[in-house]
């Protein structure tokens, strides 16, 4: 098995998909903000909720339904900037996979990344980290 990446190279292409797989497994988990509303325990995520208030109209009330779940629609989620948090993190963590795997054939096959392509590959990372980032602010 060939590799076409140094020492460092193959530490960064494992360290790449380990953080690429903990920012995709962040990104839905619906875990982001946790509270209570109606001594019910809640949380929700970008676009993933748990326990969530719904108005029965039969009865006048509003109920807790205790599940997750994805939104119904894009359009469902909450604010225009929890729709633009979701877009914006997923590309993150889009960019950062498919740089991470990348890296990661780069340590079985000769020849596939270059210094040049090892570069635009780490400014790629960058900006999906960056991506990710964002949605903390």
């Amino acid at each position: 098995m060939a590799s076409s990446l140094t020492c460092a190279g193959v530490v960064w292409a494992f360290l790449s998909f380990l953080c690429a797989a903990a920012s995709c497994v962040g990104f839905f988990m619906p875990y982001w903000l946790l509270g209570s509303q109606l001594e019910k325990s809640v949380s929700f995520g970008t676009f993933r909720r748990c326990s969530y208030p719904v108005r029965d109209e039969s009865r006048q009330t509003t109920v807790m339904v205790e599940q997750c779940g994805r939104y119904a629609s894009f359009q469902a989620i909450p604010s225009a900037e929890w729709r633009i948090c979701t877009v914006v993190t997923g590309l993150g963590c889009g960019l950062l996979l498919l740089v991470a795997l990348t890296a990661l054939m780069g340590c079985c096959v000769s020849e596939l990344i270059s210094r040049t392509v090892g570069r635009v590959a780490g400014g790629i990372q960058f900006l999906g980290g960056k991506c990710s980032c964002w949605e903390g602010t």
